[in-house]
């Protein structure tokens, strides 16, 4: 099973694909989406769902898990964040596939054992679970740590 994560936000998405064998996991690929922050919102929108669909469309994913919003101080924060949530949900829905959702806290507690875990150790910890990854970031690493978070919790579920 091939399953995709994304750490979504506007000024930066984070997308990692994994490939899950009985209970092993390997990684495929990783990247960041970094939009123009002079652009309309409205069109880096668009640009967030191409980059992601042609994403879909070379890995073919079977499931996609997205990072569930946590609410800013900054309420036009949390607002772009939750757009930029959407779009993911959406291009991976018009893939066909399922979409699970896990909050923050949830993540790292799979990854690090620890809700309150920091971003170095959760990109240790995805360096361990996948030995030899290059990641192409803090976002990259947290979109890969979804991924491994889903694929351990599909075998929980059966």
């Amino acid at each position: 099973m091939i399953i995709i994560g994304i750490d979504p936000g506007l000024t930066c998405t984070g997308w990692g694909v994994i490939a899950k064998a009985g209970s092993r996991i390997s990684h495929i690929a990783n990247g960041q989406i970094r939009t123009d922050t002079a652009r309309a919102m409205a069109e880096r929108l668009v640009e967030l769902d191409a980059v992601l669909t042609d994403v879909i469309l070379t890995h073919h994913p079977d499931a996609g898990a997205v990072e569930e919003v946590f609410v800013n101080v900054n309420p036009q924060s949390t607002l772009k964040l939750g757009q930029a949530r959407g779009v993911a949900m959406v291009a991976l829905a018009r893939a066909g596939m399922p979409v699970a959702e896990y909050p923050t806290k949830v993540i790292k507690k799979a990854l690090v054992g620890t809700g309150g875990a920091a971003k170095n150790q959760i990109q240790a910890m995805v360096k361990v679970l996948l030995p030899g990854v290059k990641l192409a970031g803090e976002d990259a690493a947290d979109a890969l740590a979804v991924a491994i978070t889903h694929a351990n919790m599909l075998g929980s579920h059966r």
